[in-house]
């Protein structure tokens, strides 16, 4: 199992991507995490079943102390902006620090330009998107919840580059824990403390 963890101000649209990707819905209405979230989807990379828990987490600074923490945990981190809001392309800086600082030094990371499909509204350009990428050597896409564009791109890339850091005897045990923890049960436990 690889824990992913969505990151960015609020309002870029981190759940509605989660939702896209877990269970293609999208839902328009604004409303905000409180704290975290998470769901899980099951893909098949190269042969192996791969669980992919992705944690959605609040961007508002009050709930910084408890979102930090799943940092540590996570073998990837996706950072999410929105193309229309100037704002959320500034705080990037301040979401790479964080990273920097909590996550371990092997995490994957990826930078999202969420919202794609209001070109035009559009306020920053992908050609800035893929220059921050570059400057800090991850990946980058542009996507869109709302036109699901890009979104199982974006996962099954970064579950494609966890996987290829991982040695054989890492993935193997890891599919050994999917098996004792299918019930949900045990996962929910785990998750919550």
């Amino acid at each position: 199992m690889f824990n992913l963890l969505l990151i960015g101000d609020s309002g870029v649209g981190k759940t509605c991507i989660l939702n896209r990707f877990s269970d293609d819905s999208f839902n328009s209405s604004k409303i905000s995490t409180i704290g975290i979230d998470f769901k899980i989807r099951q893909v098949e990379m190269n042969g192996k079943k791969i669980k992919l828990q992705i944690w959605d987490t609040a961007g508002q600074e009050r709930f910084h102390a408890i979102t930090t923490s799943y940092y540590r945990k996570a073998n990837g981190i996706v950072l999410v902006y929105d193309i229309t809001d100037a704002k959320s392309f500034d705080s990037i800086s301040r979401w790479l620090r964080n990273i920097d600082e909590n996550a371990s030094e092997d995490v994957v990371k990826m930078l999202l330009g969420n919202k794609c499909d209001m070109a035009d509204q559009r306020a920053i350009s992908r050609e800035r998107g893929e220059k921050v990428a570059s400057d800090h050597s991850i990946r980058f896409l542009e996507t869109s919840a709302k036109a699901n564009i890009n979104i199982d791109t974006a996962f099954y890339e970064l579950a494609g580059a966890i996987l290829e850091k991982q040695p054989n005897e890492r993935v193997v045990v890891d599919q050994v824990d999917m098996g004792a923890n299918s019930s949900g049960a045990s996962l929910l436990g785990r998750c919550c403390t």
